[in-house]
């Protein structure tokens, strides 16, 4: 069955078609492009239009332009539009409005992408549920991701993000949202606004996209909770709670976490509730009961989803952990927190909590007790305060059981310089300095957490340790 036909496609955009097709799918990128997908002309880094005639070679249904672009014959099957990106947000509209699906949008500084895929697994076993592959959620990867919804979807999770203010309440309004989840308000894209309250505000724009009587889902035990809660009543909304907090709704009791889960205890309106998830972390705790709550709102059942929780791990990047294999005869290796793909504060804190839960191996390398060793990168967008906010991880709570502690990047000269000299590892100015001596920070029984933000480029330092030995198969529950 068709995802778009060029009449519908034409309907949805205003636009014109030069013959009469069909696409089984949408592509913005000609290297993951499938035979049969329309293919849309975006301008970004590089203007889409010059890849057209690739992507009709390469068996595109058709292509969603604003001229015919040179080398392309005007019999091609084209969709000829004023403004594509324009159209892309008309094919997004089009397929929400075809379509009876309940739509969740997911916001927050930190979890966005773990909080998607966990309501991916939860909702799956539910009915037919539509998600972006990858972090698609700025002003091109939420209307993509609408545009790719077949009509026959029964639940929906778009991701919602943001760099500046004014920014997500159109994306919201673009989904038209059932039920809106903010999993945490914290300092990222400080450059951008002017404190941490102005997230804030950004953050609960989401819910300006909820259809009357939507539910708006957020996390009670923030600072800036009273904003959130404010905004969902302003907008006619059902608020509900999920955290820690008294008050909440959704209240979590207990996470005990180990090497390769978090159980928890919680209470959903005074009814007890178990369940697990698959990583250590007791953030990755709290957004697996917001997404609970969300599941409830939707109107699936929240016990089968508590169940379903098992089929959520994070991704790579994001918390992923694994092990390497040093030596297959003595059996040593070492394991690995993958946590390279972003980074602020509050995110720093989690993973830092989760590496200093750890457990390393003892007896297996040449120090003889496993160490816990950080190497964490530049968190940037941080504005005015960054470099405090570097330095104020030496104060995190715990960090004593953590041996050894790398920095890297320009900021995070703050954060070196903070710590105790017996603590102190290397500081360098970029990952690959770091990544050469790969060797030598890693010892056999050791866990190592690396952090940082994607533009601090730590994931080279994860691709030399992984290059170090051979990965071994996951542990039980993780990826």
């Amino acid at each position: 069955m068709a995802l778009w036909t060029s009449a519908d496609a034409a309907l949805a955009t205003g636009g014109r078609v030069t013959t009469d097709w069909q696409a089984s799918g949408v592509s913005i990128d000609t290297r993951t492009l499938q035979p049969g997908e329309l293919f849309v002309a975006l301008k970004d880094v590089r203007d889409g239009h010059d890849f057209v005639a690739a992507a009709l070679a390469k068996g595109a249904a058709a292509a969603l332009v604003s001229r015919i672009p040179d080398g392309v014959p005007d019999t091609a099957p084209l969709l000829i539009v004023p403004d594509v990106l324009k159209a892309l947000e008309g094919l997004g509209t089009f397929a929400r409005a075809r379509t009876r699906a309940k739509v969740v949008g997911v916001t927050g500084s930190v979890g966005k992408t773990s909080t998607k895929e966990m309501l991916r697994a939860i909702l799956s076993g539910q009915g037919k549920t539509h998600a972006a592959e990858a972090s698609y959620n700025n002003h091109w990867g939420v209307p993509l991701t609408l545009a790719r919804m077949p009509d026959d979807t029964d639940y929906a999770v778009i991701e919602i993000g943001m760099n500046h203010p004014g920014e997500i309440a159109p994306l919201a309004r673009l989904a038209h949202l059932d039920v809106a989840m903010i999993t945490i308000v914290a300092p990222a894209h400080l450059e951008a606004f002017d404190s941490i309250e102005g997230i804030a505000h950004e953050k609960a724009a989401i819910f300006e996209g909820l259809k009357p009587g939507g539910t708006a889902v957020y996390n009670a035990d923030l600072p800036t909770t009273p904003i959130l809660r404010a905004k969902a009543l302003a907008m006619g909304a059902h608020p509900v709670g999920f955290g820690s907090d008294e008050t909440a709704d959704w209240r979590l009791v207990e996470a005990r976490i180990s090497d390769d889960a978090t159980v928890c205890r919680a209470n959903r309106r005074g009814e007890a509730l178990l369940y697990k998830v698959s990583s250590p972390g007791r953030h990755f705790a709290l957004n697996a009961l917001g997404a609970l709550a969300v599941a409830e709102a939707l109107g699936a059942d929240p016990m089968i989803a508590a169940h379903d929780l098992g089929r959520w791990a994070p991704p790579a990047g994001r918390g992923q952990r694994e092990r390497i294999t040093l030596d297959i005869v003595e059996e040593t290796f070492f394991d690995l927190i993958d946590d390279a793909f972003n980074a602020n504060p509050a995110s720093m804190a989690a993973a830092l909590d989760v590496l200093i839960a750890a457990r390393p191996t003892d007896g297996i390398g040449r120090v003889g007790n496993g160490r816990r060793i950080a190497i964490l990168g530049d968190m940037l967008e941080l504005g005015l305060d960054e470099a405090t906010l570097h330095r104020d991880i030496a104060r995190h709570p715990g960090l004593q059981a953590v041996h050894l502690i790398h920095c890297v990047g320009p900021r995070m000269q703050a954060l070196h310089a903070a710590l105790p000299r017996g603590q102190r590892g290397e500081w360098v100015e970029t990952a690959e300095e770091l990544a050469a001596r790969a060797r030598h920070l890693v010892d056999a029984g050791d866990i190592l957490l690396v952090k940082g933000s994607k533009g601090s480029k730590v994931s080279r330092v994860v691709d030399a340790l992984r290059k170090i030995g051979q990965a071994a198969a996951p542990k039980e529950g993780t990826t």
